[in-house]
């Protein structure tokens, strides 16, 4: 498995509504910029053999349409809030093309969530067409999926428990404003690490850009991309022409090489 090449394509780069946002005529939702149009923040990780997403958006039937995707192994979800929940529904193409149901991992919050919010999907009698889903409750021990090794990073969303993952040299963290000592040494040594970055100004849950600019900092990572991004935080190339050279905007379509 040693320098097995990982593909990471970017899903989605935005915050909870999207960019653009419903109602909004600013700057940079009227902008011509495809960098500018963000949806919902997952992405997709692929290996030769495995290919799993972390997270299902509102956007998830959209998001797999658009890179025409026909495979998928896995969910891994960061933790139960709508914007990376409201998706997953729409597995139910993957269960009926691949005649099996779907690998679901997911702490004991998002999966108590998930539970409720699908309950059809768990019921004793199950009507048919309903999502077929082996749900698999996960704390922060390490697991594999497929020939992908992953490794749960506890962050914190205000007071809520979110799970970053750690796939080889590649580390993916979003809606978090606070990451304790101890599971920064697990972030410490990748090459790549993708960080929420909400906008400039100070927010109570969500890292802003120049907190996350300095985490990045801090760990000494080579190559750091931002995403969960609002459109408060301005148009993608004034920004990204203000970050460090290692450093830049997520946006939704790029892919990334890793390894595991």
């Amino acid at each position: 498995m040693a320098n097995t090449p990982l593909t990471i394509t970017f899903l989605g780069t935005g915050t909870s509504s999207g960019v653009p946002m419903i109602g909004c005529d600013c700057a940079v939702c009227t902008s011509a910029d495809k960098k500018d149009k963000r949806l919902r923040s997952s992405i997709l990780v692929q290996s030769p053999s495995t290919t799993l997403v972390v997270d299902t958006t509102p956007d998830f039937r959209y998001q797999m349409l658009r890179i025409h995707n026909k495979k998928l192994d896995a969910v891994i979800f960061t933790h139960p809030h709508k914007d990376h929940i409201a998706g997953l529904d729409d597995i139910r193409a993957y269960n009926f093309f691949q005649q099996k149901p779907m690998e679901v991992y997911a702490n004991a919050l998002t999966a108590e969530a998930l539970q409720r919010e699908y309950y059809y999907a768990f019921a004793d009698k199950q009507y048919p067409g309903v999502p077929q889903i082996n749900l698999h409750t996960i704390d922060t021990t390490p697991f594999v999926v497929g020939d992908i090794p992953v490794e749960p990073i506890l962050v914190w969303h205000l007071k809520m428990k979110v799970y970053g993952f750690k796939f080889g040299n590649f580390c993916y963290i979003t809606d978090a404003n606070k990451i304790d000592e101890e599971e920064k040494h697990k972030i410490k040594g990748c090459e790549h690490l993708v960080l929420n970055a909400l906008r400039k100004e100070a927010h109570i849950s969500h890292f802003t850009l120049n907190e996350a600019v300095n985490l990045a900092a801090e760990m000494d990572i080579p190559n750091v991309y931002f995403t969960h991004i609002s459109h408060q935080l301005g148009k993608h190339n004034v920004i990204n022409n203000e970050l460090p050279a290692n450093m830049q905007l997520a946006y939704d379509g790029l892919k990334v090489t890793a390894h595991i």
